[in-house]
């Protein structure tokens, strides 16, 4: 997407570091990031295991746990300094503003609630609803991400694990948020179901409006559904651009040696 120069992005991080505080000194996981994302836009943020994406997520949403520190930086979410909320408004922040696909759908869900029960509650948590209301939104919502009504009564564990990410996905997006975190949530899942869901996610943003940070180690799949990539690596941000440029001019060797990595058809040779 994009974006006229005057408008200022939904997503604005700047100079972000995070370090986790070791008794044999600090470790860096994420050195002076920055990036922006659009209203709308789709961002895909690639990097090997251990490169700082995850970390990375943590720190925009404050979700960081001892020994895990953010060092500097700045993260404006719809004009709003994240890093300078209170502990309420930030909550009220997450689930409005920016719902979260983590990457195992049976991790986030509870397994003691059946799947209607945990819809509403995402929207008790932020709407002033009541829970017959609540649930007919969780209806609307299961049938937005391609979930069988018959799902909305099960537990989690009775579900594949397609079909626990697609409820995770109608949880994050309750509540109408403009900005959409994946963070390796297909990453669990075949290639078919990974493509699926992706193009009911792509096809909800184009209905719904919200940006997108799509964080994977997977390349290929960030090159077909982002509109820019930035490449991640040693906790250091050493290229963003569009998907199109990164496909066909890296700039950086580490850029280059993970496109070599890909077949011509992934790379889009001729």
């Amino acid at each position: 997407m994009v974006a006229d120069s005057a408008t200022p992005p939904l997503l604005d991080v700047a100079h972000l570091s995070v370090q986790y505080l070791r008794d044999a000194g600090p470790v860096v996981a994420v050195d002076d990031v920055s990036f922006r994302i659009e209203a709308g836009g789709a961002l895909g943020l690639v990097g090997e295991s251990g490169s700082g994406k995850s970390t990375l997520v943590l720190a925009l949403l404050r979700l960081l746990a001892p020994p895990g520190v953010i060092t500097g930086g700045a993260v404006h979410l719809d004009g709003q300094d994240l890093l300078a909320l209170d502990q309420g408004a930030l909550r009220a922040h997450r689930g409005r503003k920016v719902g979260l696909v983590p990457q195992s759908g049976m991790n986030a869900l509870n397994p003691l609630l059946r799947v209607k029960v945990q819809i509403a509650d995402a929207l008790l948590a932020h709407e002033k609803v009541g829970w017959a209301a609540a649930f007919a939104r969780a209806a609307q919502l299961a049938a937005l991400v391609g979930l069988a009504p018959a799902s909305l009564a099960r537990f989690p564990h009775e579900l594949s694990g397609g079909m626990r990410q697609r409820v995770a996905i109608a949880m994050a997006l309750a509540c109408g948020p403009r900005l959409l975190i994946l963070d390796e949530s297909t990453a669990a899942l075949d290639l078919v179901v990974q493509r699926e869901i992706l193009s009911r996610i792509a096809a909800l943003r184009a209905e719904m409006g919200f940006a997108v940070l799509f964080v994977s180690h997977d390349l290929p799949l960030a090159l077909t559904f982002c509109d820019r990539l930035g490449v991640l690596h040693a906790g250091r941000l050493v290229e963003v651009g569009t998907a199109q440029e990164i496909r066909a001019h890296p700039k950086h060797p580490y850029t280059e040696r993970l496109l070599a990595t890909l077949g011509p058809e992934a790379r889009g040779a001729t």
